[in-house]
């Protein structure tokens, strides 16, 4: 008999979906954001090319102030769908809102990226290939052959070099280079294991993002790293959500809780 924790209904917060075409494709791109005005637009331009006929593009909005996503704007862009999250919690939460909506609609992949600009959508093909060839949880890294990093932070390459990628790795027992990028690839069948039970409030933040890459390897779903590009600002503030000090102390204790297993149904 399965446990009752496997067995619990999905917890998604409350969210709105606005979607301006049918389901196209068996794989869509969710794009989250929270008011990237500056940036969102022109990244999404850049990703049509990328996503014709391969993967509808659906924006995940954790509850933008400043006109990001404007409907008719974002319909222009090519957008398919429109996710706007309403209920409490951040980027665990409008994940969790957007892989749910997603498995409801029959997606067979979902590929995660951030709408700040920093992340090359010429890698969208190589994530819904591997989704394709039975890849559960696909990596996107900067640091294996293939891989773009420009202008990253010291501090950042050292943190991901020296604490985070190492400490994942270990957990998962599968050798990850760049654990903190969230440019990833995920089947439904593996955002749908009840094993996973990743539609669950304990995910309000970063947690998901740790917890999925331990939990594919561990339960032995099929995981890769296939290149991707990211590119900070050369000159400027460095652009991120992450505070330098809460932030940056918040994330260590969603990984060191991830790593230990806490999260575990």
């Amino acid at each position: 008999m399965m446990p009752d924790a496997l067995l619990q209904p999905r917890q998604v917060p409350a969210f709105t979906a606005d979607e301006f075409a049918p389901r196209a494709t068996d794989y869509c791109v969710c794009v989250f954001v929270i008011n990237e005005a500056a940036k969102l637009p022109k990244q999404l331009a850049a990703m049509r090319e990328h996503c014709a006929g391969l993967a509808d593009v659906v924006v995940a909005d954790g509850g933008s102030t400043d006109g990001s996503t404007e409907r008719e704007a974002l319909r222009a862009l090519g957008v398919n769908t429109l996710l706007t999250k309403t209920g409490a919690g951040k980027l665990g939460a409008q994940m969790r809102m957007a892989f749910a909506w997603a498995l409801d609609r029959g997606y067979r992949g979902v590929v995660a990226m951030d709408g700040n600009g920093k992340d090359g959508p010429d890698a969208i093909p190589r994530f819904v290939a591997a989704l394709g060839a039975g890849c559960d949880h696909v990596q996107g890294s900067r640091f294996v052959p293939g891989g773009v990093s420009e202008n990253l932070p010291l501090s950042r390459w050292l943190g991901v070099k020296l604490v985070h990628a190492p400490l994942v790795s270990l957990a998962s027992r599968f050798r990850y280079t760049d654990t903190t990028n969230g440019f990833r690839g995920y089947s439904a069948r593996f955002l749908a294991d009840p094993r996973v039970a990743a539609f669950r409030d304990v995910f309000p933040g970063y947690e998901l993002h740790y917890y999925l890459a331990i939990r594919a390897a561990r339960l032995g779903f099929r995981v890769k790293e296939i290149p991707v590009a990211r590119r900070y600002p050369r000159h400027g503030p460095t652009p991120t959500k992450i505070s330098p000090v809460r932030g940056n102390l918040r994330v260590l204790r969603c990984l060191f809780a991830a790593c230990l297993g806490r999260f575990n149904p």
